[in-house]
Parts: structure tokens; C-alpha cells; sequence
């Protein structure tokens, strides 16, 4: 049962930013079709969903899916399956300097505190940048809850060495 990196996440996730904000119609296939290989490379395929709490690309094993509908009774293991808001409260347009703004915070500390630090906070980049478009620095409370009690258990797969860590990792940033 192969499981979606989170690597691959972020790259499906980008894809389908450039996707969105390209208007030139041979560009959106084309990264449409990286996207969709790419997922396929992990027996993945991905759909865009749309509701009240606004776009989200959810990505599913490909055994859930028959032309284009997901069954219930093909799911396995709920878990598998990967959702990654497209909108937040931070503005998508700047999600590349976001993103690099939260990857190079997450570089430092893996340089100044380790291994497991870094890997709990570049966790953390991905979630700040992905489902909240805003530097990691300027998460609310709620949002870090979020992220320890939602996000990281599902979707960084941490090692017991990270779960044990990850409230030391996250003392780790200067919070505004």
C-alpha cells in the first residue's frame, strides 16, 4: 500500500497553483498533465473540490476511483487519501515567496538544531504554506493546534522521535 510522499504532495500542490494562475490555456494542460503523471507514478489521481470552506485538491489511490467517481466501499484506509486546501486565510498569490520564506525557516533550524527539529518544522512550512499561505511565524494558536493535533499525526508520518519533539521544535520559532 503505497503511501503519497509528502515531496509529491507539495509538488501536486504547486502544479496545480500554476494550473490555477496561468491563463494561457497550453500551459494549464501541460501542467496538468505533469501533475497527473507524477501522481500516477504513486497510483495516485487528483480532483479539485469545491465548497463553503473554499478549493481544495484532494488527491486519492487510484483503486477508490471508477471514471472519475470515488466509492465508498473501495476505501480502504481513509488515511490514504490527501487533502490540501487551495485557499487560506493568506493570499495565494504569494504563495512562491511564502513557501521559500518558510522553507529556508525550516532549513535554518535543521542547520542549528538537528535533524528532527528541521524535519518536524519543514512539516510545518508545508502546512503553513499550503492550507494557510502565511509565513510559519505568523500562525495563530488555533492554526499551530491544528497542525500537532490534525496535520502532522496524518501527513508527515512522523517517527516517535519527532511526535516526542515536536512541541520543542515549534519553541524553536520567534512567533510575532
Amino acid at each position: 500500500m503505497a503511501e503519497l510522499p509528502d515531496d509529491v504532495q507539495q509538488e501536486a500542490f504547486r502544479l496545480t497553483k500554476l494550473i490555477e494562475r496561468t491563463g494561457n490555456p497550453d500551459e494549464q494542460d501541460a501542467y496538468q498533465e505533469r501533475r497527473d503523471k507524477l501522481l500516477a507514478e504513486y497510483s495516485y489521481t487528483a480532483r479539485i473540490r469545491e465548497d463553503d470552506s473554499g478549493r481544495t485538491l484532494v488527491c486519492y489511490p487510484e483503486e477508490w476511483v471508477v471514471d472519475g467517481t470515488v466509492y465508498p466501499d473501495r476505501i480502504d484506509d481513509i488515511d490514504r487519501g490527501v487533502e490540501l486546501p487551495l485557499s487560506g486565510t493568506g493570499d495565494p498569490d504569494e504563495w512562491d515567496s511564502v513557501w521559500e520564506h518558510n522553507r529556508l525557516l525550516a532549513e535554518e533550524i535543521r542547520e542549528e538544531h538537528g535533524e528532527i527539529h528541521g524535519d518536524n518544522i519543514t512539516a510545518l512550512a508545508q502546512f503553513a504554506s499550503n492550507h494557510y499561505a502565511k509565513p510559519i511565524e505568523s500562525l495563530t494558536e488555533q492554526e499551530l493546534a491544528e497542525f500537532k493535533e490534525e496535520y502532522f499525526p496524518r501527513n508527515a508520518w512522523p517517527s516517535q522521535n519527532q511526535q516526542d519533539a515536536i512541541d520543542e521544535s515549534i519553541s524553536l520559532i520567534d512567533f510575532q
